[in-house]
């Protein structure tokens, strides 16, 4: 290192590829993207021009907000395309001018920070932090952080694959110029890097965050945070991005070859009971539609919650391979559940009801009550509506129920498998709220996006300790409802 200039580790905002900024004559400019368009405000003929810049980069140290002129304007304009996810940050260039790291946000909030790192700091690689192919690029990530880093310079990526051992900032320091140092920083924020306080275990386990952490398997908290919507910027839900590839499966599966046994003669006949189990199945229907001129009633929305979720009884056993310590408390209810684990919980968005406020609810299943949760009104709104676009309606549903898990109430007992077993807890609960919504003449929809970044912001919850799951929509169906 010694001799050779040293190149300053700036940090720059930068419109992301995919995006275009168009100005107009009026001084409008718009953001473009994948055929869409949005309205970023009106700016002086200085700022349109400068704002042209983001395309090769701005550094964030020319962006403070109190500046006067043309910077005072350009920083909204920035901190709003990243609120949008239209924005990249690069981090420092080489002496031949190439990118060194670029860093993609995951979460609309994320704003690069380089918290302080001291001499004596010893830093590791988080257990949930992963390198990783993504077309031509090598991309570091974790289901923990708000940013994805995409490593440009073979240099880092040593450095990186260092820190699988634990190691003294001194060290790392020798390696690199003050662009190494903030990447650490960088990734000191995202908890893609930890410190290691005092005396420590080597960066094992206990080490990184506190219990709820220590409890998650590595591919299912990826797994929890990269399938659900909040927390990465990945393309998500009915997009097909094989169809122009790939011929799609046929609905029913060809028949194996060999002699067969005709079962349509044997059909089970619906019994003298209205309500009978086949008869239930058979009329059983995704229902997205619903009629607000006659809401669900408050009597109504009890005995589903009742007959469904409600705890029926609760015991305490010990351990199976142990002597008796510790106990485990045990419920059982309506659904089944992996090891009578029961790790699911009910939260309502209610819009419509007779006889109940709108507004957020936790059902408490054990007491049969439900309890208000103080939220915005923006959160509630932007939950129910997510729901309505999900089901492609433009109307609410008069009830959203949200399933969320207490992850640890498995993964305290599982390992490997714990959050396949939460999804299977999940497939089992929709399944029994579309048949007793059925039996009692509701209508009922299974959501498959969920945004968990969301949920934490409503109840203040991290989404590693209690999170969306699932979700179902309930409410009076509506005469021209469509459903399968």
């Amino acid at each position: 290192m010694t001799g050779r200039p040293v190149v300053p580790a700036i940090i720059s905002a930068r419109i992301a590829g995919h995006v275009a900024l168009e100005a107009q004559p009026s001084g409008e400019i718009a953001a473009r993207f994948y055929g869409h368009s949005v309205a970023l405000g009106k700016f002086s003929a200085a700022a349109s021009h400068r704002a042209q810049a983001l395309r090769g980069g701005l550094p964030l140290s020319a962006l403070p907000s109190g500046r006067r002129g043309v910077d005072n304007e350009i920083a909204p304009l920035v901190q709003r395309l990243a609120r949008l996810g239209l924005l990249e940050f690069r981090l420092g260039r080489s002496l031949r001018g190439a990118d060194q790291v670029i860093i993609e946000p995951q979460i609309p909030d994320y704003w690069p920070r380089t918290p302080h790192l001291g001499g004596t700091d010893t830093l590791a690689l988080s257990r949930f932090a992963y390198l990783r192919r993504r077309g031509n690029h090598l991309v570091l990530e974790s289901p923990r952080s708000g940013a994805l880093f995409r490593i440009c310079d073979p240099n880092f990526a040593a450095t990186l694959a260092m820190l699988a051992t634990p190691q003294p900032l001194r060290k790392l320091r020798r390696l690199g110029g003050t662009a190494v140092i903030a990447l650490l920083a960088l990734l000191v924020d995202c908890r893609i890097l930890f410190k290691l306080e005092g005396a420590h275990d080597g960066g094992l386990r206990p080490t990184e965050g506190n219990d709820s952490l220590v409890l998650w398997d590595f591919h299912d908290l990826l797994f929890h945070a990269r399938s659900t919507e909040g927390r990465h910027a990945n393309p998500l839900g009915g997009v097909y991005p094989y169809a122009t590839s790939i011929v799609p499966l046929p609905a029913v599966r060809p028949c194996w070859a060999g002699t067969k046994i005709d079962l349509t003669k044997l059909s089970i006949s619906d019994s003298d009971s209205a309500l009978s189990t086949a008869k239930i199945l058979r009329e059983r229907r995704s229902v997205r539609s619903f009629d607000d001129r006659a809401p669900i009633t408050l009597m109504e929305l009890s005995t589903f919650l009742e007959s469904t979720t409600r705890v029926r009884s609760e015991w305490t056993a010990p351990l199976d391979s142990t002597d008796g310590e510790p106990s485990l408390t045990y419920t059982s209810r309506p659904y089944p559940s992996a090891g009578s684990s029961y790790p699911l919980e009910l939260y309502l968005a209610v819009d419509k009801c007779e006889g109940l406020d709108r507004g957020f609810y936790f059902y408490d299943a054990g007491a049969h009550l439900l309890v208000p949760i103080d939220v915005r009104a923006p959160e509630l709104e932007a939950l129910l509506n997510s729901a309505a676009f999900a089901m492609g309606e433009i109307g609410m549903p008069q009830i959203l129920i949200t399933i969320a898990a207490r992850f640890g109430r498995v993964s305290w007992k599982y390992s490997s498998i714990a959050y396949s077993l939460i999804l299977k807890d999940v497939g089992a609960l929709t399944q029994t709220f579309y048949l007793m919504a059925t039996a009692m003449g509701l209508g009922g929809c299974a959501i498959g996006s969920i945004n968990i970044d969301l949920f934490t912001r409503m109840t203040g919850i991290d989404f590693y300790v209690e999170g969306p799951v699932g979700q179902f929509a309930i409410g009076r169906a509506s005469g021209n409802h469509r459903g399968a």
